[in-house]
């Protein structure tokens, strides 16, 4: 009988659709995924509709620091390679791993390789108890999996790199105008500094060409101060607000004629997605940001500035825009670029070799 893969998410966003996509194309009935409905961050939560996923139950401890999880009980000593999440707040998790170690069941950690704080931060400690008692690791970019591969040279470590889009979906689209504007696409969380953003561009906004607008896409904690900035402020009509759009075609449509990107904050996996449109990004210099920061080369495509500057904010897109043309050019590469390491067949790739052999797939 051929081996089951199975995965285990605290939840499943919107973003994750096309990668649960790809696996259940490849691997068929031999793939089942189980979630629960929201996420540490409130924020994020499982979209059901468009993946099929079973539920589970999230029961989070201690004002949220912890999380227990049932309704996978059953899978405790299956035979399928189980894929859980890398993170040790997850309680049920460690039993999973410590129970199925004994058994020599197959079971593999997917998640950041270090801490938020990086890998000197002392919570590692727990993390790299995790870790040993995994079968193999994914983890989320080629320069963790050589870091962890480093201080575990007898595990099996893949990279499977955050992606959002297929190869075919990723393509700087031809315009008959000039892209012209500027795009934030993320969560309108303080820690996005979604806000700093909006404030920094109305200044800036005079010093730019009269026809560049900065579209805001996404929904948060924010929402309801930035849209009562905007409609107090002369620049009003120089900023949009469109919510949460999470349809490829309507974004697709959005980033054609954007000219950049922003992340005035820490940034994660907008950075895929941005260069995936062939659309560079104007990024906060100094930020906890995700892993998928490796993606960006500054001048190549991408743009980074002072962090909380407005004075640098200002000076960094009036440059952009004296440069437009030469960056309108490095579009096509961009997106290219981006296919050929941030496509879901090549993160999906590491997790169907768990059970098919390279040469099978």
């Amino acid at each position: 009988m051929k081996e089951r893969l199975v995965i285990i998410q605290t939840t499943t966003p919107h973003y994750r659709s096309a990668f649960f996509q790809q696996l259940q194309k490849v691997l068929g009935d031999r793939f089942t995924l189980y979630a629960g409905d929201r996420y540490f961050e409130s924020s994020i939560t499982s979209d059901f509709e468009s993946i099929n996923a079973k539920r589970l139950k999230n029961y989070f401890l201690l004002k949220k620091k912890l999380l227990f999880q049932t309704g996978h009980w059953h899978l405790l000593f299956s035979k399928a390679v189980l894929v859980l999440e890398l993170n040790p707040r997850i309680v049920s998790n460690w039993m999973f791993a410590v129970i199925r170690a004994v058994f020599r069941r197959k079971t593999v950690f997917w998640g950041h390789a270090w801490p938020r704080a990086g890998k000197e931060a002392g919570t590692d400690t727990l993390r790299h108890a995790m870790r040993k008692m995994a079968s193999a690791i994914i983890v989320y970019t080629h320069k963790q999996r050589q870091e962890l591969q480093e201080k575990m040279p007898n595990k099996q470590v893949f990279a499977a790199p955050n992606a959002l889009y297929r190869k075919d979906q990723m393509e700087a689209q031809a315009t008959s105008t000039h892209p012209r504007h500027l795009i934030y696409v993320g969560r309108l969380t303080s820690e996005k500094k979604p806000f700093f953003m909006v404030k920094a561009f109305a200044k800036a906004a005079e010093t730019l060409p009269d026809d560049v607008q900065l579209w805001v896409v996404g929904a948060g904690e924010q929402s309801e101060q930035i849209e009562n900035w905007c409609h107090a402020h002369p620049m009003r009509d120089r900023i949009r607000l469109f919510g949460e759009i999470s349809n490829y075609e309507e974004l697709r449509t959005l980033y054609t004629q954007s000219l950049f990107s922003i992340s005035p904050g820490y940034v994660g996996l907008s950075i895929t997605q941005s260069l995936g449109f062939g659309v560079p990004m104007l990024v906060s210099r100094e930020e906890n940001h995700s892993p998928e920061i490796e993606a960006l080369q500054e001048g190549e495509n991408a743009v980074f500035f002072d962090t909380d500057s407005e004075m640098d904010f200002t000076e960094q897109l009036q440059r952009i825009y004296r440069q437009q043309d030469e960056w309108i050019a490095k579009r096509k590469e961009i997106s290219k670029r981006c296919a050929n390491a941030y496509s879901v067949e090549e993160m999906a790739a590491p997790f169907i070799s768990l059970i098919e052999p390279a040469d099978e797939s």
